[in-house]
Parts: C-alpha cells; structure tokens; sequence
C-alpha cells in the first residue's frame, strides 16, 4: 500500500488556493492563510522540493485555440515487452494533440485523451502515430460531445 504524504492544514490551504490561481502573490497567500510572506514562500519552497507541487502553468482552453474536440482513445498493445512499451512511449510523447496517457486494467493497456481540432485531425494521428506501430492491435474511440466538468484541482 502506497503511504499518504503527510500535507499539514496550513499546506492544504495553501495548495487549495495555488491550485485555484497560481498567478497569486505571495502577499496575497499569506494574508489568505494567516502567516508572514516568509513562511508562505518557505512552505511553497518545501512541498516544490518534497515534489508536492510542480511550476506554476497557465491552462489554455483547447477550444479558444482551435482545439475543441476531446477525444479518449483505448489501445490494445500486441506485446507488453520493453521493446513495445519503448516504441509506444516514443509514438505518444511525439504527438502533442495527446494530453494524457494512463495505463489501465481491463480489455485494454492504454486509455489515451486528446485534444483535436476535428475527426480528420484524430483520424490522421490516429493513422500515422498509433496503428502504424507493429505493438499496438487495435483502438477504440470515444468523443465527447461536450465538457460538463474539467478541473485540474486535486481535493485535499
């Protein structure tokens, strides 16, 4: 069994509040969490070096850059040896359409979700990254009609 990293209460209020806007100010989350700047900046500085938290990123809406088409993608793999799983991993991190990429249980190895800008442009990495590789054995898509709920906030 995995073992919980220990969050402390003023932490999680503190990832609570990064996760909503990371563009906040040191100023800000330390008047928000009741403490000096200094000790907001050293627990900020504390879970980036624990790997609790990663780099500030502003997140873009795929549909606002012509990107509106969610699209998760299932795949079977012929072989699970290194050699395949290598192969595999080049093929998906050369693809920038494809966000994230989880390996699952079930009938299928891998469960993939993109973001297109439309069918032609799934079919085409679809066509040229996935089925063009000897390990995989076949795909199943799903596309989704619309986002209903989309966060990045991990509850604490």
């Amino acid at each position: 069994m995995t073992e919980k990293p220990q969050i402390t209460q003023p932490e999680a209020k503190l990832l609570s509040i990064l996760q909503r806007d990371a563009s906040a100010s040191v100023a800000d989350l330390a008047e928000a969490t009741h403490a000096s700047a200094a000790t907001v900046w050293r627990r900020i500085r504390a879970l980036e070096e624990r790997g609790v938290i990663g780099p500030p990123v502003r997140l873009v809406d795929p549909a606002q850059v012509g990107r509106g088409m969610d699209v998760y993608c299932q795949v079977r793999m012929k072989s699970q040896d290194a050699e395949a799983r290598a192969a595999f991993q080049r093929a998906i991190d050369a693809e920038p359409a494809i966000m994230e990429v989880y390996s699952v249980t079930g009938e299928w190895d891998y469960m993939l979700h993109m973001v297109v800008r439309d069918i032609a442009d799934f079919e085409s990495i679809l066509m040229r990254r996935l089925l063009e590789l000897d390990c995989v054995a076949g795909t199943s898509t799903i596309f989704a009609l619309r986002r209903i709920k989309h966060t990045r906030e991990v509850p604490l």
